[in-house]
């Protein structure tokens, strides 16, 4: 393991102070920040309730705009800096991002604590699809199958 260095946490410090900052701007208290060679590419704050989209996370948001800054879906080499340990949605979108480092503040029992718990997708995301609490069937794979055989035979298209 990697040692934390003078520069990790004045990166984390911006985080936690737009985590701080976003209270006041009506959002939920997370902020996140995007590095890349020693130079912030992108911030992000929770804008859950105030853009009334819940997968405005502060991650998420950040994500967004440092894709959109480096005109690229990968944000391989880059380190995010989150307010508080990223919920199942924005760990997926982190790995998706192929972030290569996460460093966190506040843990998922800290966010459990003042209401923002998200204990129950993860056991969701555990159970089978047809025992999850929203309904869940398949239904017209054989149909749906088709844009998967027309991906896997596009020649030009672009992995990821």
């Amino acid at each position: 393991m990697e040692r934390i260095t003078k520069k990790d946490r004045r990166y984390m410090q911006v985080a936690i102070e737009l985590s701080i900052e976003n209270i006041e701007n009506g959002g939920g208290p997370f902020g996140a920040v995007i590095v890349r060679d020693d130079k912030i590419v992108a911030t992000g704050t929770n804008r859950v309730t105030s853009d009334n989209d819940p997968t405005a996370h502060a991650e998420v948001n950040a994500i967004r705009e440092a894709c959109a800054r480096e005109k690229n879906f990968k944000l391989d080499g880059c380190t995010i800096y989150s307010s508080c340990e990223p919920c199942p949605m924005c760990l997926a979108a982190i790995y998706w991002a192929g972030i290569s480092r996460v460093f966190y503040g506040n843990t998922q029992q800290d966010a459990e604590e003042i209401d923002f718990g998200d204990k129950f997708i993860y056991e969701e995301i555990a159970r089978n699809p047809e025992s999850r609490s929203i309904p869940m069937r398949m239904i017209m794979r054989e149909e749906a199958l088709r844009a998967f055989t027309e991906w896997k035979e596009k020649e030009d298209k672009i992995p990821y």
